[in-house]
C-alpha cells in the first residue's frame, strides 16, 4: 500500500497512515524534512517544521498535538494568551498595549521571573518607562509600573502580576474629604470612595477598568498611637502610602507602616532622606494619615520629599492599579 505524507493538509487523523509506520520509516520521513527545509526558504520551513511536530506527536502519543501560533511554549500562559505575551516581548515595552500589560501580568504573576516577560518588565520598571492612556474627560494620564508581584490579589489566589502608578496630574487637584477630620482614615475618605466607584474611577478608559484586579492594601485607618494599627481595605484604585515610597517611615521618631515599599522606589534608592527619586511634576496625597494630628494625611511634594496636608485641603491624584 502506498503511504502518502501531505504537508498542506495537516496531521493524519488517529490510527491510519502515521500510526503503522515503523522506526526505520520515520527516520527516513525526518531525513527527507530537513532537505525540504533545507530548500524551502524560511517561510515555508517554518510551515514545515510546525507541521512536523504536530506529527511527532502524532506518532509518540496517538493524538493530534504540538504547538501552533498562540500556543503554550515554555512558562507562558496557553492560547491568545502566549501569543499576546511573546508579542509584548518582541517590542519594546514602552509600546505595550493595555492588552498586552494584562498579558505580561497574568504571566509574571504565574511563573515569576520563570516567564520570558518579566525581564523586560523589570527592566521598564527600573527605567520608569512611561506608558499613556486618555481619560473620559480627554485628559492624558500618564503611569509607570511600580511594583513586580507586589500586591495581594483580595480572592486570596496570589499576587498581582503588575503595580501601575500614574505619574502626571490628569486627575486634577481632589480633597481627601470633606470632613475636619481624618478619623476612618483611606478607607472611609471621600477621595477613596471616588477613585474605587464614584466620577474619578468614571475618569478611567473601560479597558482599565475591565482589567484592574482588585488588590488588599494595609493602611493605619485607625488614627491611634504609634506604629498605628494597620487594617486593610479592598480596592481596584488607590493611593501609595509613604512606606510604600520611602519604606518604613520614620516621623517624629516613631515608625508608619503601611505596606512595603514598591519594587520600583526601592531600586530608586528612595527613603525619607534621600528622595529624589520619588521626585514628579507635581505634588500628589498618599492615602496614609499623619499620626501626630487629626486633620492631615501626607503628600509627597514634587521634589520627592514629603510633608502633611489638611483633610479638606486640595492636591493632585496619582492612581494606582495592579493587572
Amino acid at each position: 500500500m502506498q503511504r502518502q505524507l501531505t504537508f498542506g493538509g495537516g496531521v493524519s487523523p488517529r490510527g491510519t497512515l502515521l500510526r503503522g509506520q515503523s522506526i526505520i520509516e520515520y527516520v527516513l520521513i525526518i531525513a527527507v524534512i530537513g532537505l525540504v527545509i533545507v530548500f524551502a526558504g524560511p517561510g515555508v520551513a517554518g510551515d514545515i517544521r510546525n507541521q512536523f511536530n504536530l506529527v511527532g506527536n502524532t506518532v509518540n502519543s496517538g493524538t493530534t498535538g504540538g504547538v501552533e501560533s498562540g500556543g503554550a511554549s515554555g512558562g507562558g500562559s496557553a492560547g491568545a494568551d502566549s501569543a499576546t505575551v511573546q508579542a509584548a516581548v518582541a517590542k519594546d515595552a514602552k509600546d505595550w498595549t493595555l492588552e498586552e500589560q494584562k498579558a505580561v501580568a497574568e504571566d509574571i504573576a504565574k511563573d515569576g521571573t520563570a516567564s520570558p516577560a518579566y525581564a523586560k518588565a523589570k527592566a521598564a520598571m527600573d527605567a520608569g518607562t512611561k506608558f499613556s492612556v486618555k481619560l473620559t474627560n480627554g485628559e492624558t494620564l500618564e503611569y509607570r509600573i511600580v511594583g513586580i508581584n507586589h500586591d495581594d490579589l483580595a480572592d486570596g489566589t496570589g499576587k498581582a502580576g503588575l503595580t501601575f502608578e500614574a505619574t502626571n496630574g490628569a486627575m486634577g487637584k481632589q480633597r481627601m474629604s470633606d470632613s475636619y477630620y481624618n478619623f476612618g482614615g483611606w478607607e472611609q475618605s471621600e477621595l477613596r470612595g471616588r477613585l474605587n466607584s464614584g466620577d474619578l474611577w468614571a475618569l478611567l478608559p473601560a479597558e482599565i477598568q475591565s482589567r484592574a484586579k482588585a488588590v488588599t492594601k494595609m493602611t493605619d485607618n485607625k488614627l491611634d498611637t504609634y506604629p498605628g494599627t494597620v487594617t486593610a481595605t479592598t480596592d481596584k484604585v488607590f493611593l501609595l502610602s509613604t512606606t510604600e515610597v520611602y519604606g518604613n517611615l520614620q516621623a517624629n521618631g516613631h515608625l508608619q507602616s503601611d505596606g512595603s515599599q514598591y519594587e520600583h522606589y526601592a531600586f530608586k534608592g528612595v527613603t525619607q532622606e534621600k528622595f529624589s527619586g520619588a521626585s514628579s511634576g507635581s505634588s500628589h496625597w498618599t492615602r496614609s494619615v499623619c499620626l501626630d494630628g487629626s486633620q492631615y494625611f501626607r503628600y509627597v511634594h514634587s521634589n520627592g520629599d514629603w510633608s502633611n496636608h489638611g483633610y479638606t485641603a486640595t492636591d493632585f491624584v496619582f492612581p494606582a492599579w495592579c493587572f
